[in-house]
């Protein structure tokens, strides 16, 4: 019995891996600093990163109710692994052991905050999800983000949000989630 324990615990992780591996990359993509003006910095990539993993747990947290403690599990192992790695590049950064706890929790408050925010502006009309994006994605940028530019990124949430929920149920809960081309960036 404590070896199912043990195996199913490093199941979720290796799923959380994958999940967090398609975030990353997805997150990494030129075309959000170049064309959708996210500031190539630490922020602007933690809030990508933010953004990105947001979506994913949002879709763990809408599977069917035979799989919802499964999908908790999955989405708190996604959580601890990716602040994990952000610890972990805090440190490479040269932030100095005492710093690094204090860092960490501002970055989870900031997560919570920006999940808030995010879950808030889809649940709303598009000034809100514009609102929460200008506050949170673009929330270190000086200029004004140009209004095409937002409603480009307003659409493209949406449309992750609805592919997400069309995706199998199963292969989420496997870690093969697709986050697709933010096509509506293009056009810029």
């Amino acid at each position: 019995m404590p070896f199912r324990h043990i195996r199913e615990r490093r199941r979720r992780e290796r799923v959380a891996h994958d999940l967090y591996t398609v975030i990353i990359e997805h997150s990494r993509q030129p075309i959000f600093y170049t064309k959708a003006a996210v500031p190539d910095s630490l922020d602007g990539r933690f809030d990508l990163i933010v953004l990105h993993a947001f979506l994913v747990m949002r879709r763990l947290n809408r599977v069917s109710s035979v799989q919802t403690e499964a999908a908790r599990a999955l989405s708190q192992a996604l959580f601890d692994l990716m602040f994990d790695d952000m610890d972990q590049n805090l440190r490479e950064l040269g932030v100095g052991d005492m710093s690094v706890g204090k860092k960490v929790k501002q970055m989870a408050r900031a997560f919570y905050g920006r999940v808030s925010a995010y879950g808030d502006g889809l649940d709303g009309d598009d000034n809100a999800l514009k609102g929460a994006l200008v506050r949170n994605l673009y929330g270190t940028v000086d200029d004004e983000v140009a209004p095409p530019v937002l409603a480009a990124m307003a659409a493209y949430l949406r449309r992750q949000v609805k592919e997400l929920a069309d995706q199998d149920e199963a292969a989420v809960m496997e870690g093969r989630v697709v986050l697709s081309d933010p096509e509506e960036l293009h056009a810029f």
